[in-house]
């Protein structure tokens, strides 16, 4: 994902931490308008006929309709996702996931207004269908493919691994799927085209992948203590001693030959005698 390194050169900057929490703000929020001004939430929700009638608002607002359950399974839904957002963030780093939330909030917005001119101009009542459900769906899908064997304590009691919960749950995406109307199956296409896009679209995920940053993490955690020298130098000549701070023209190699991890600097590197 070449186009994905390119734009976070220059707009990593931008990149919300955290953004997790946002959306968990964002619940509670839609939770309080639910309890105390309920009749406010038909003004909330991502209805195409009536965002080109002025009320722009709906593109973000909808974001604020909460899942739908009783409070104990909502507290446990917004944990869990609280866990699995920071998990990604974290592996991924800030601005990849932020492209992914937000491409799957962009692609629910397309994915109404494209069910608006097929339907035909004037029809109002499908917002309801577009919701955050499947946005979050998306997370879980997300961490079950980077953590594929991570235990969950299902309701806090019973240990089953990720990918054999991804299954299930993907098991009943497809149903609704097949089951839906036309507005549902948009509805769940729309939702989750960015998982779709980032994981059986991209080649290059390797490097952000749990697997390989626990990888470079040991390996930076081995080789510190051989790459750390005086007044914070990381390459040091085994036969001169001299480092990148005498002189920064110098570049350092390790022997393949040698036992152990020697470095040497180009003037030394074909001449030393191999460390057996």
């Amino acid at each position: 994902m070449n186009w994905l390194s390119k734009l976070e050169k220059k707009f990593g900057r931008l990149a919300i931490e955290n953004l997790t929490m946002y959306l968990i703000g964002a619940y509670i929020i839609g939770f309080g308008i639910d309890y105390f001004l309920p009749g406010l939430f038909k003004w909330l929700t991502l209805e195409p006929a009536y965002i080109l009638k002025g009320q722009v608002w709906r593109i973000v607002s909808w974001v604020l309709v909460p899942p739908s359950g009783n409070l104990i399974s909502i507290i446990f839904i917004i944990l869990l996702y609280y866990s699995l957002g920071t998990a990604l963030e974290r592996a991924w780093g800030t601005f990849r996931y932020n492209v992914y939330i937000f491409s799957g909030i962009l692609f629910t917005v397309i994915g109404a207004f494209i069910l608006y001119f097929i339907i035909g101009t004037g029809t109002v009542g499908y917002g309801y269908f577009f919701s955050t459900y499947y946005i979050n769906m998306s997370i879980f899908l997300a961490f079950a493919v980077s953590y594929p064997d991570m235990e969950l304590l299902l309701y806090f009691v019973i240990p089953i691994k990720m990918k054999w919960m991804a299954i299930v749950y993907a098991a009943f995406i497809i149903y609704d799927f097949i089951a839906g109307n036309f507005v549902s199956r948009i509805a769940i296409a729309a939702s989750l085209l960015n998982f779709i896009v980032f994981f059986l679209s991209s080649r290059n995920m390797k490097p952000y992948s749990p697997k390989e940053q626990m990888r470079r993490k040991k390996y930076k955690q081995q080789s510190r203590p051989h790459m750390t020298y005086a007044n914070g130098a990381r390459h040091r000549c085994a036969v001169c001693g001299r480092t990148e701070l005498d002189d920064p023209n110098l570049e350092f190699r390790f022997c393949s030959k040698c036992n152990g991890n020697y470095e040497y600097c180009q003037n030394h590197l074909f001449t030393h005698e191999h460390v057996k």
